[in-house]
């Protein structure tokens, strides 16, 4: 994109050569891998209540979809949840139900998977980006202040909880609170993870959810909003159901869409929900034995915050040769991917974005050394050896 769309393009190319480029958000993860990068595991449970469902007749928007909200919300310590059809419209819905429209501007990080600026712009308003943390990857808060104290027209945050590890939300919530802005999380690869015991979910004025494959838990496909805020639980409900109050039946308050969850999605859900502690504690398991094996490889391994809960959405790497590490990993059997290799400023959606014109220089450099490397719960320790000895082999 500007400046630098040569180098970008070639860049693109050769990780699509390496495979390691499948994005997380919208594909299915590779079976040809002996060590795949990402594995979904539905168990009998969930056969079982989905079995109930299309036995009842009742798919569309039913109990199911109403005891999931509620589970949900209770694990994430709110009040309320509001089921949606993905975590995209659910980031769409929570920020109408914000007030959020034209003339409006929103700071969000440009190294994220670009369903956190397209909801913003769906929701009428502008994605401002902000620079990243170089050791975290979440929104750096002095890059954010700089960024809403430049402007005017910012109404609110959006943090993303990036591969599974909470954003600053105690920094970027003293910036709304100076400012008078709502903070909406992002968690869309963080259910269960948590800030000094409180879960994401619970630590903005609302937060969203998805349930794609990859996830730590799935519905399929699938998303939530929780928020302590009834109001905004109430518009967020209504602007997924064709703009209905509810049990209003054929009267519409409101615009809206049809995004609403199916049973199935929840009755899913409602079995992934018990096994996500254990899905959880597997993926930090993986991880912590990542980070006592790599240590002796010129890979820079997660940094985690004193107080923070990371659970390993993706477990993430960086080096200087990311591209030939890939291409080894592949080769090796070991499944990998980048996240992210373009930022959402530089896209060729947001060439016209006049906001997308900006400097991120530790949002660039993480793009281009960033791989991730299986977590997954269903890892053996066979498994884990392989990942190991691919590296080795690499840089030996």
């Amino acid at each position: 994109m500007r400046g630098r769309p040569s180098r970008h393009a070639r860049r693109r190319r050769a990780r699509t050569r390496a495979g390691a480029s499948r994005p997380a958000g919208g594909t299915e993860p590779t079976r040809m891998s002996r060590v795949p990068i990402a594995d979904p595991d539905l168990g009998a449970a969930a056969v079982d209540r989905v079995s109930g469902v299309v036995q009842s007749g009742h798919l569309a928007d039913g109990p199911e979809v109403r005891s999931f909200e509620s589970a949900f919300a209770d694990y994430c310590g709110t009040v309320h949840g509001v089921g949606t059809s993905n975590g995209t419209t659910a980031l769409v819905a929570a920020l109408h139900a914000l007030g959020v429209g034209e003339g409006d501007c929103v700071v969000t990080p440009s190294f994220s998977f670009i369903a956190s600026a397209n909801a913003v712009r769906l929701a009428g308003a502008t994605p401002v980006f902000a620079d990243v943390d170089p050791a975290t990857y979440t929104l750096d808060p002095a890059s954010v202040r700089a960024v809403v104290e430049a402007r005017e027209d910012v109404v609110g945050l959006l943090p993303v909880h990036l591969y599974g590890l909470p954003a600053p939300m105690a920094e970027l919530g003293e910036i709304a609170d100076d400012h008078d802005l709502f903070v909406v999380e992002d968690a869309c690869q963080a259910h269960g993870a948590a800030i000094d015991g409180d879960r994401v979910g619970s630590l903005g004025d609302a937060a969203c959810f998805s349930f794609y494959p990859t996830k730590n838990m799935t519905t399929g496909e699938g998303g939530m909003i929780t928020t302590d805020r009834g109001e905004v639980a109430e518009r967020a409900a209504s602007y997924v159901n064709h703009g209905r109050s509810p049990d209003a039946g054929y009267d519409h308050a409101r615009l809206g869409h049809n995004h609403r969850m199916t049973s199935l999605a929840a009755a899913i859900g409602l079995a992934q929900l018990e096994r996500l502690p254990a899905f959880n504690e597997a993926r930090r398991e993986n991880a912590a034995w990542y980070d006592d094996r790599l240590a002796e490889f010129p890979v820079e391994t997660p940094s985690v915050p004193e107080g923070y809960r990371h659970v390993y959405h993706q477990y993430t790497v960086a080096c200087e040769d990311r591209d030939a590490l890939a291409e080894s990993l592949e080769e090796a059997g070991v499944g990998c991917g980048v996240y992210y290799p373009t930022p959402i400023h530089r896209q060729p959606a947001y060439e016209d974005v006049a906001a997308a014109d900006v400097s991120l220089p530790a949002t660039d450099r993480a793009a281009d050394r960033v791989l991730s490397v299986p977590v997954h719960p269903g890892l053996s320790e066979a498994d884990r050896r392989t990942v190991r000895e691919a590296l080795s082999t690499h840089y030996s």
